[in-house]
């Protein structure tokens, strides 16, 4: 399972859970955590005791074959200075996008990120986790993509990358070695995975992807070296999909509303997560969440490097029964023709 003396591999562990006929069970979970520790949101954003706890917490009432901290869009962008309202009982968010101009990036220049509390807080945590969990354990960053759509507006960036190549261009170089920089320390701090959150590029076409985004993702991979990188992007990626295989990473995490049976194709051997819907897990019914489960279960079954997951972060109030219908599917569910196998072996 491991690939050196201190790095677990969610790829070998897909792959050894697959000759079993069965699968890794890891869906992107912190907040419901939330329930168990009677905290909020921002305690757990800026406390790292509080967020340990509330993983651990989690980890003994499921036992994940991995698991992340908890997933935040904001950490880089606040450590850069900008402005970020932290309401207690929900995510926090980017107020303003103060980037206009190449000549707008040069005070954040000098920021080194790892110096930021909330930063600080992340590496802690992670660093907790290493040391407590028998598991693989992963860690998030924002995308250089995402982080320059907070720095300029996503909106405004999708125009630039008309209008203005050179703009859009230092941007992503910019946010590239911000992205770096954190990813750097929490590869330090013991991250056997880490999931690079690219919500923004769901706006962008193919070609944009292959030309300005691709080399970004694997340097980041080559420069990460031992750490495996994952690939989220939310939303109905269909169109991007086989550029993000081409892009290094070594695997994807897709969301629900992507057919994730049809984007297989004969040649692959990327590792994909996903992608049970976190809105049917907070509210459909125990039942239908099992057997939803089961049937993803099913249609991915001679696909080897399969990992059971959620299409993104569940949010904080889902059912805990909802939860549990899901490791309960992911845990029985076997490979048909594995277990006759295994029963001529028996005879």
């Amino acid at each position: 399972m491991r690939r050196s003396a201190h790095r677990f591999s969610l790829r070998e562990l897909a792959l050894s859970f697959w000759e079993e006929g069965r699968r890794p069970v890891v869906p992107l979970m912190g907040y419901p955590g939330l329930q168990l520790t009677g905290t909020n949101i921002k305690q757990n954003q800026f406390n790292h005791l509080v967020q340990f706890q509330t993983l651990s917490r989690l980890y003994d009432a499921f036992r994940p074959d991995a698991i992340f901290f908890l997933m935040d869009l904001s950490v880089e962008a606040s450590a850069l200075g900008l402005p970020v309202r932290f309401p207690l009982d929900d995510t926090p968010s980017v107020e303003a996008h103060p980037v206009k101009t190449l000549a707008d990036l040069d005070p954040f220049r000098k920021i080194d990120i790892l110096g930021d509390g909330r930063v600080i807080v992340y590496l802690e945590t992670l660093r907790h986790m290493r040391v407590a969990f028998s598991c693989p354990v992963g860690a998030y960053v924002i995308g250089p993509l995402t982080l320059a759509g907070l720095l300029a507006g996503a909106n405004e960036l999708a125009v630039q990358s008309v209008l203005d190549e050179t703009f859009f261009r230092e941007i992503l170089e910019f946010t590239k070695g911000v992205v770096l920089r954190y990813a750097g320390a929490l590869q330090e701090a013991g991250a056997d995975t880490i999931m690079v959150l690219e919500p923004t590029a769901v706006i962008f076409s193919p070609a944009t992807f292959r030309k300005h985004l691709a080399h970004i993702y694997r340097e980041l991979v080559g420069i990460l070296d031992d750490v495996e990188v994952i690939l989220h992007v939310c939303g109905n990626t269909h169109h991007l999909i086989p550029e993000m295989k081409r892009c290094g990473v070594a695997g994807l995490s897709l969301d629900s509303v992507v057919d994730l049976p049809s984007v297989v194709t004969e040649d692959d051997d990327i590792l994909l997560l996903g992608n049970i819907s976190p809105v049917a897990m907070l509210s459909d019914t125990p039942e239908e969440i099992y057997q939803v489960t089961l049937r993803l279960l099913e249609a991915m079954r001679d696909y080897p490097y399969f990992i059971l997951s959620t299409g993104c972060d569940l949010p904080q109030d889902v059912p805990f029964a909802n939860i549990e219908a899901f490791f309960r599917a992911g845990r029985s569910w076997r490979c048909e023709e594995k277990r006759r196998r295994e029963n001529l072996l028996v005879l």
